[in-house]
Formats: C-alpha cells, sequence, structure tokens
C-alpha cells in the first residue's frame, strides 16, 4: 500500500506500513475481498487525499468519518463525490454555508478537488468502507494511521487551519497543538446534527480565509 503513497508522504508515514496494526489491516481488506465484499472507494483512489494535496502544500485540513457508502460515490476526499453525482445532505448543508458566509452562488459541482488542489487536505479518518455499511471499517486500523498524518502535518508545519466538524472530528483536536495552528470547529453539517444549531452560521470559511491572509497566504476559493 505504501507505493500509492507520494514520496512526500511516505517520509512521514511509510514507517506505519511496518508496524502491527498495519499489516492487520491489510490482512482484513484482504479478507474482505476474498469474502466478496465491495469497498468504497476503489483501491486507486484509497489515498487520493494524500495524492492531491502534497505535505508541503497544506494549509487547511478537513476531517470526515469514513468514505460514502453507496456506489460511485467515495473518491477518496472527505465529504467530496464526483462530478454529477447527487451532492449528499452533509455537502449540500456545507454548500448552503458557504452561500451565506460568502454571499456567493453555492457551488454545483460535489466534486471537490478543486479544494484540495488549493492546498486543503480533505481527511478521512477511516480510508475504507463496505458498500452499504457505515462505519463498517472503523477499528481496523485507520485511526492510528491518520492520526499519524495529523501528528506529522502538527509537527512538521506551521499555521495549518485545521476544522473540526462534530464530535468525531473533534477527538482528533487532542493532537494539535494550537499554539502552533489554528483550530476551528463546529456542529457537524449533516441534517440531523446541523438542524439543532451549531453548523448554520459558523463561518469557517471565512474564517479560514481571514487566517490564511493574516498569515501572507492566499485565500481559497471555497466556491
Amino acid at each position: 500500500m505504501v507505493a500509492a503513497l507520494p514520496t512526500c508522504w511516505q517520509a512521514h508515514l511509510g514507517v506505519e506500513f511496518d508496524q502491527p496494526y498495519m499489516q492487520q489491516l491489510q490482512l482484513f481488506l484482504e479478507a474482505e475481498r476474498e469474502a466478496g465484499q465491495q469497498i468504497y472507494p476503489p483501491n486507486q483512489l484509497r489515498f487520493a487525499a494524500f495524492q492531491a494535496t502534497l505535505f508541503a502544500d497544506v494549509r487547511v485540513v478537513i476531517i470526515g468519518q469514513d468514505p460514502y457508502h453507496g456506489d460511485g460515490q467515495a473518491q477518496g476526499l472527505s465529504f467530496s463525490v464526483p462530478e454529477g453525482q447527487t451532492l449528499p445532505p452533509s455537502l449540500r448543508n456545507i454548500f448552503r454555508e458557504i452561500s451565506s458566509d460568502l454571499n456567493v452562488s453555492a457551488p454545483d459541482s460535489g466534486d471537490l478537488s478543486r479544494w484540495a488542489e488549493q492546498g486543503v487536505l480533505l481527511l478521512n479518518s477511516v480510508l475504507t468502507v463496505r458498500a452499504g455499511e457505515a462505519a463498517s471499517h472503523q477499528k481496523q486500523g485507520w485511526e492510528k494511521f491518520t492520526d499519524a498524518a495529523i501528528s506529522a502535518l502538527n509537527d512538521q508545519r506551521e499555521g495549518i487551519v485545521f476544522l473540526l466538524w462534530g464530535a468525531y472530528a473533534q477527538r482528533k483536536g487532542r493532537l494539535i497543538d494550537r499554539q502552533r495552528h489554528h483550530v476551528l470547529t463546529a456542529a457537524h453539517p449533516s441534517p440531523l446534527a446541523a438542524n439543532r444549531g451549531g453548523w448554520f452560521g459558523c463561518r469557517h470559511f471565512s474564517q479560514t480565509n481571514t487566517f490564511l491572509r493574516a498569515h501572507k497566504s492566499s485565500a481559497i476559493h471555497w466556491a
């Protein structure tokens, strides 16, 4: 699996592939395939977040839970779906907040690779899922791997904006030094959580751009 990571990420995460937990994860994924389970995203997109945003280019991190489990949805980037796919409810709420926060038209494509190209690491905590079964690959080892990625960014970089939406993502906040990085928290954008308050009006997109500009970095073109 390590060969799928860009060299810059291998320098920080390559050692993880020699750890017992990662070897156990590989055995688990092989057993899933042998049992005929459909796994999302496709193998070539498993590390898409790292391929799309190189280590030195990361300026913002958005942490999701696990990939979408519907056919054709998962593309290895948190909250993102390929061009032409119906917008999932959480992504629709993200776009509503962008529209309100920045006073712009909401994006019409759910493909967030345009964010990744600007330095937004779209990182799910768990990088695979069984078709039709949300959270089916949790607690198999992926969480330790993505913890290692966040820790590497925390230790080796400065001035990154971490957007932690919902309690699950906010638990990753224990890995982030607030003296080195900027952390914004809000409710999860899923309808159930967002409608209880704490998502709409969080203004994370304008706040992120304000921070980036203040630290002599260009704003993210969210729309």
